[in-house]
């Protein structure tokens, strides 16, 4: 009976396309129609208008605002990266250390973003944020007077970081909770200092999930929209506004898809070089 199954009718059965893969067709038309499309219309636009050639990159280098915008849009995005990390990460270690109850309500507290609408999230932050507002009093009462954090890049960062915030404490969950606590136990055995464990053995085990958020937050920090818009001021201009100006104002479609370009070329380098660092099992705790 095996060798019958394996012969041409085993062969037949086993190159039918699977019904499931169906599934994914909706999806990949609607990435195609969405995402694809749009990015190739914007490259060719980029490259063959007004002439084809690679002017409108030319006139992005030899622009001086264009560049700082573009550079402001990369230093914010490192920012926020590197603070929600140093907020993210005792948060993902509690979250190992503490009991099951404990945990769901930490997870759900991480998720909380996720529940709730962008637009009214910064809202909220403009409310906190304004002159007179929570944060503008406290600072009063600290005897620090006249500090408005709203139309700033504080202002600006504080509301990415919060928004953030699950991108990066997901991954350093899901790293962090593969790590063997046993090592740890073991060094200290060995009479490093709890201090001394944690950076030598802990630390280095959790750099997957470390890269990984980063990489994350980093990536999507940098095309953010409605939070440098409502928090920020013009002269603190990201990449994604200025995009946004040079469609719906300007209607100029190729200078707009040429910093499209690049914004997209950057995300590249940073997740080729992310996925160099890190492995899919490690990130999991698989692997070691």
């Amino acid at each position: 009976m095996d060798h019958v199954m394996s012969g041409p009718v085993g062969l037949r059965r086993r190159s039918r396309p699977d019904p499931a893969s169906a599934l994914l067709l909706p999806a990949l038309l609607a990435l195609a129609v969405f995402f694809l499309y749009p990015v190739i219309s914007l490259i060719w636009r980029s490259l063959s208008e007004p002439s084809p050639g690679l002017e409108q990159y030319r006139r992005l280098l030899d622009d001086g605002v264009t560049l700082g915008v573009m550079g402001r849009t990369l230093w914010v995005a490192a920012l926020v990266s590197a603070v929600t990390l140093l907020v993210a990460y005792p948060y993902a270690y509690l979250m190992t250390k503490v009991g099951d109850r404990a945990r769901a309500v930490l997870v759900a507290l991480a998720l909380l973003p996720f529940w709730l609408s962008l637009m009214a999230r910064t809202f909220a932050w403009v409310v906190l944020l304004q002159r007179g507002g929570p944060v503008s009093q406290l600072f009063e009462l600290l005897g620090m007077h006249d500090v408005t954090l709203i139309g700033t890049l504080p202002g600006v960062v504080i509301g990415m970081v919060q928004v953030l915030l699950p991108f990066m404490v997901l991954p350093l969950y899901s790293t962090m909770q593969g790590i063997d606590r046993g090592l740890v136990v073991a060094a200290r055995g060995m009479g490093a200092r709890p201090a001394t464990a944690f950076r030598t053995v802990f630390l280095p085990m959790s750099m997957p999930g470390v890269v990984a958020g980063l990489t994350l937050v980093f990536v999507v920090a940098l095309g953010f929209y409605i939070t440098p818009v409502l928090l920020g001021a013009p002269q603190n201009a990201l990449a994604a506004q200025i995009i946004g100006i040079k469609v719906e104002q300007l209607r100029d479609f190729p200078a707009a898809g040429a910093m499209a370009v690049i914004m997209i070329v950057a995300t590249a380098v940073v997740l080729v070089v992310a996925s160099r660092m890190i492995k899919i099992g490690d990130l999991f705790g698989r692997g070691r």
